[in-house]
């Protein structure tokens, strides 16, 4: 998959960054048949909104099938503006912004082709999807915002509903960098679970310690289990295997490490270890 372009907003550190934390809730799940009932757009930088954009909308037709989900029937839209009144406003939120939402494809397809029925244009190729994030940083059974919420202890709010949903997601989001320690917003599109990835962080920082032979604190999350904190001795990184391995040994006590560089979490230097890479390392 072709990789953002460089440059702003990909390659400013996460805290620098425009997100645009976007979700939307609709008729039904067909793009073509079904329309936008609410949209809520808050643009965060660092953890400051900086701009916030949120209605109910009017279809222009009678709400069927998903009013049962979000409670938003026909007497809710009355009066609200339609899609295309409010088209313009939505665009300069998310505009030179980093798409945040989750199962984001689904948002970002219902956007474009609302825009497209108001005559607009939506310009995003790219984004961030707190799914993928969470299913690589947690070990749940259900990876929905709903179970996330319930699972991290997180003020759900009105459920499907489009303001508190983005509420949730921002703090869903945080939580994901946490465990992630991002050098910049690329590095969290690196997270590609289901292709076998591995972020180049990661990679970097892990041939810095195989070069360097210091003993480092690396995070990893196995398959179906909780993250766990280990400390390592990288002896190299195999980046000819699909997905990456890196290997080693832990300490104390030398037990051999083969792991999959996809499902490393972070890389530390090792108290009184002086850092190895200016990427997932903790700054001196």
């Amino acid at each position: 998959m072709e990789a953002p372009p460089p440059g702003p907003p990909w390659d400013l550190p996460v805290g620098e960054a425009p997100f645009a934390f976007v979700d939307l809730e609709m008729t039904g799940l067909d793009t073509e048949d079904d329309r936008v009932v609410e949209v809520c757009v808050d643009r965060v930088v660092g953890s400051t909104t900086v701009a916030l954009f949120h209605s109910l909308i009017d279809p222009g037709e009678r709400i069927g099938g998903a009013s049962h989900v979000h409670g938003i029937d026909q007497a809710a839209v009355k009066g609200a503006p339609t899609f295309a009144a409010v088209a313009d406003e939505v665009l300069a939120s998310v505009a030179g912004a980093i798409v945040v939402a989750h199962a984001a494809v689904w948002d970002v397809r219902f956007l474009a082709a609302e825009c497209r029925r108001a005559a607009r244009t939506l310009n995003v190729d790219y984004w961030l999807d707190t799914l993928v994030l969470s299913r690589r940083a947690f070990a749940f059974h259900s990876y929905s915002l709903d179970a996330l919420c319930r699972e991290l202890g997180i003020d759900r709010g009105r459920a499907h509903r489009a303001q508190s949903d983005v509420q949730a997601m921002r703090v869903l989001f945080e939580k994901c960098v946490g465990l992630l320690r991002p050098l910049n917003a690329r590095d969290l599109w690196e997270v590609r679970v289901g292709d076998r990835r591995a972020r180049q962080v990661i990679l970097d920082a892990c041939e810095a310690a195989a070069k360097h032979g210091a003993p480092v604190i690396l995070t990893y999350r196995p398959a179906k289990r909780p993250p766990d904190s280990f400390l390592m001795v990288v002896q190299g990184v195999r980046s000819d295997l699909d997905p990456p391995r890196v290997v080693g040994y832990q300490l104390p006590g030398r037990g051999r490490k083969d792991l999959r560089a996809d499902r490393i979490l972070r890389v530390e230097p090792a108290p009184s270890q002086p850092p190895l890479h200016r990427g997932n390392l903790v700054d001196a």
